[in-house]
This record gives C-alpha cells, structure tokens and sequence, in this order.
C-alpha cells in the first residue's frame, strides 16, 4: 500500500519511524521542539518523544554541531537540524575538522552516526545570504556522504537508510521541495545510499540532474517530447557521494548525448564533476560534448523577476539541449 505526501510529511514520517525503531535516535536543533520546526517537519515530534529526545538548541550551529558530534562518538544517533544550509558555514569546522574525519583519526576505534539535515536554494526570496546550493562543498569532503532527494518517497528512504547508516551524512532539502507530492509505501523500505534512479526512460539525450533539479528536468523532458519530438532520459543521482556514475555511464552509451543541471553555480560544482566523469567513462559514445547547467554566478537577487531570471528555470535547460543535440532554435 501506498499514501501520497509531500516531501515534508515524508522527512517528518521517517524521524517518527526511526524514533520509535531505534531510542538513540535523537533530533537536536533551533526551534525543532516548541516551534515544530522552522518548516513543519518535527512538528508533533516533542510532543510524542519529550524533550530529552527533541531538544531546542541556543543560535550556534558550531555549538550544537560539536555536541551532537560528541553524542553520536558516545552511540548516540543524532539527527540535527540546521535552520538552511547557509547557516552550514558556522559549524564548517565541526562538520568537515571533526566529522567527516573522526573514523579515519581513531583507526576505526570511533565513528560518527550523525545525520545533519540542512533546506537550500532558490526561489523564496530568501535573498543572496539565504538561497545558496553548497552541495557541491560537502560533496568534496572524504569522510561524509551526501544525500540530496527529490521525492517524497526518497525523501523518507534516504533519510531512514542515513539514520541507520554509521557514517557522518549531509542530508541536502530543498525549500521548493517541501511541497511537492508523491506517493510513498507505507513498508519500511530504505532507499539505498549511493544508487541513482531512472526518473525518465528515453533514448535521444541523458539530463543528469539532483534535489530539485530533477523537477525542472522532468518537466523540459516532457516539453522536449511535445513540442520536438525528443525523448529525454532523466537521471535522478540521490546521492552526491558516494556517486553512482554506472547509472549515469549506461545511460549515456544509450542517448550519446547528456546535459548536467545543478541548482547551484556550475563552476567548480557537481555538475563539472559529473560532466568529467562522463568524459572519461563514455568518451567514445559521444556525440557532442557534455553541457551544463546552473545558476547565473552573481548573489541571488532579492527582487522576483530577477531571482527567477538568475536561476536555471527550465527554458535555460531546454535550450541547452537542443543546443547538445543540434538542434539550436
């Protein structure tokens, strides 16, 4: 059986899951407790759990960073909620000094089942300061992984299977995100950390995609159907690291075409990674270089009109691939 939910009730329903599974799961954070979450996903938490499982953290990330850190050496399972990923760049020294390196510095002795999740991007008005994608900054360090869903059904398995997991996990949301729907079994499954899906089958171009990526590549595949003829295949990567880059390759060899698209800023990001490796893993099935696509690189403007331009909406992405595939307007 299934029910449909948005990626809000889905996290909100595997804390709950795994909570009750498993009573060193604990959630830490500012306003996860009282408040119910700065966007409703602990909401009801507290009540059911109390306040020595679901504890309201004072404003340092840094701090309440380095204490669930502390928590999850001593067999804990802290899942700590950092109000967006902008205010990620506090705790940095925690998460990529200490967490991400804690297995390797103990020879194994220790280890770090810590789960952060963080909300980003674009598209809120939320202004340069609050709208950054640093997916691409987690997803450099050696020692994290880094989970990045974009449907409710993967935002409840990724989220169980990162819980359970003993390794420290960046846990990547997304404001557009939190609404959408979806239908997600009501079993216990997990999603698998580091397996990429198959959003789309098609045979005339790979868009590589993540987050909320993948919800703007769904839709100019469809456009590309209706108004060219064109069949897209839409890989939806889940996990940044590890990187499943078979899914990615096989899909390649078939359309000998791909475009990448990110959220964030394209230079340096996860898409010149990808576009790389699929350089290198699928050279002789190409027929055109890899594209990309991201955001404009300037600080998100505050004004609508000027944030929807800045950011990679999908005329951007449908012009890119016509544009890989020849087929230029």
């Amino acid at each position: 059986m299934s029910e449909t939910l948005t990626v809000r009730e889905a996290l909100r329903l595997a804390l709950r899951e795994e909570m009750e599974r498993d009573e060193l799961v604990t959630v830490l954070g500012e306003e996860v407790g009282l408040f119910d979450g700065s966007y409703r996903v602990t909401q009801g938490l507290l009540d059911e759990f109390g306040p020595e499982r679901v504890r309201d953290t004072p404003i340092s990330e840094l701090g309440f960073t380095g204490a669930a850190i502390g928590a999850a050496m001593a067999g804990g399972r802290p899942v700590v909620e950092i109000m967006t990923v902008n205010f990620s760049l506090l705790a940095l020294d925690q998460i990529v000094n200490n967490a991400a390196k804690i297995r390797y510095m103990f020879g194994g002795e220790a280890g770090c089942p810590l789960v952060v999740r963080m909300p980003g991007g674009g598209g809120s008005q939320l202004t340069a300061q609050h709208s950054q994608s640093f997916d691409a900054w987690f997803a450099h360090i050696p020692g994290l992984k880094v989970l990045a869903p974009a449907t409710p059904a993967d935002a409840r398995g990724l989220l169980k299977a990162a819980i359970r997991d003993d390794d420290p996990v960046m846990f990547l949301e997304s404001f557009p995100l939190y609404n959408q729907n979806g239908e997600v079994d009501d079993d216990d499954t997990l999603t698998p950390i580091g397996c990429a899906r198959v959003a789309r089958e098609g045979d005339d171009i790979t868009l590589v995609a993540h987050s909320f990526a993948v919800v703007r590549a769904l839709r100019v595949a469809e456009a590309l159907q209706t108004e060219h003829d064109l069949c897209a295949e839409v890989i939806d990567l889940r996990s940044l690291r590890p990187l499943d880059l078979e899914t990615v390759a096989e899909s390649v060899r078939k359309t000998n075409h791909a475009l990448c698209v990110e959220e964030g800023w394209a230079t340096y990001g996860v898409t010149a990674e990808i576009a790389a490796r699929i350089g290198c893993a699928c050279f002789d099935h190409l027929d055109a270089p890899v594209e990309r696509v991201g955001a404009t690189e300037v600080p998100l403007p505050y004004a609508k009109n000027l944030e929807q331009a800045a950011l990679p909406g999908e005329a951007k992405i449908a012009a890119a691939a016509l544009h890989v595939l020849g087929r230029d307007a």
